[in-house]
């Protein structure tokens, strides 16, 4: 049975990554990767009147702050299906927090999609596209009883910055490390001289990116 979770996370990361969709496009139905059972569950009925404003799902081989891989929403004409891979370009990032903490939202765009093959970043979208997926991410939990809150977008820059986070933190809960609440174990203590944890980048200062 395939392991999603273990799928390469892309051929060219950060600028191009593999992304695995669990929520197409529309639905009100929020389907999750089970990571016990390598398949894909129903969670739960979105509680408020509103649906998914893109194809969603997980960046493989990533551990984000909230404990879960890096999400990402892409920017699709028709919806696919859970458990469809996608190589994708990321545009931006919507920095957001909810209840379990930071939750970074990449947003992207297929690289096979002609349609999108001008777009490179948040500056080729329309504004109100963008505040349409921020709003979304604002008040969707809203009748759960739960709060989430947005930050606004930041550039490409920055979402290449949170991949490779995610990236080095996935490789360092994988060492024992981290526990699942990216906080260091004894282990991680002894072999990275830290008292509190923060992923290393393997790049250096300016990270090597380029708007």
């Amino acid at each position: 049975m395939v392991n999603y979770m273990e799928l390469p996370a892309g051929e060219d990361v950060p600028y191009t990554l593999n992304v695995v969709i669990e929520i197409p496009r529309g639905s009100v139905n929020k389907y999750e990767y089970d990571k016990e059972l390598n398949l894909f569950r129903l969670d739960r009925t979105l509680f408020s009147p509103v649906h998914y404003p893109g194809d969603y799902g997980f960046v493989p081989r990533t551990h984000a702050e909230d404990g879960d891989p890096l999400d990402a929403i892409v920017i699709m004409d028709q919806p696919t299906f859970s458990g469809c891979l996608m190589s994708v370009r990321p545009l931006g990032v919507l920095i957001m927090r909810d209840d379990m903490g930071l939750d970074h939202k990449l947003l992207c765009v297929p690289v096979s999609d002609p349609r999108m093959r001008d777009v490179h970043g948040l500056q080729h979208l329309s504004t109100h596209q963008l505040k349409e997926i921020d709003y979304f991410f604002n008040i969707y939990k809203e009748l759960e009883g739960k709060k989430s809150d947005t930050y606004g977008w930041e550039d490409r820059v920055v979402a290449y910055q949170v991949i490779e986070q995610c990236l080095q933190r996935y490789i360092d809960l994988k060492a024992g490390y981290i526990d699942r609440k990216s906080e260091l174990t004894d282990l991680g203590r002894e072999t990275l001289g830290m008292e509190t944890y923060q992923p290393r980048i393997r790049r250096n200062e300016t990270h090597g990116f380029e708007d």
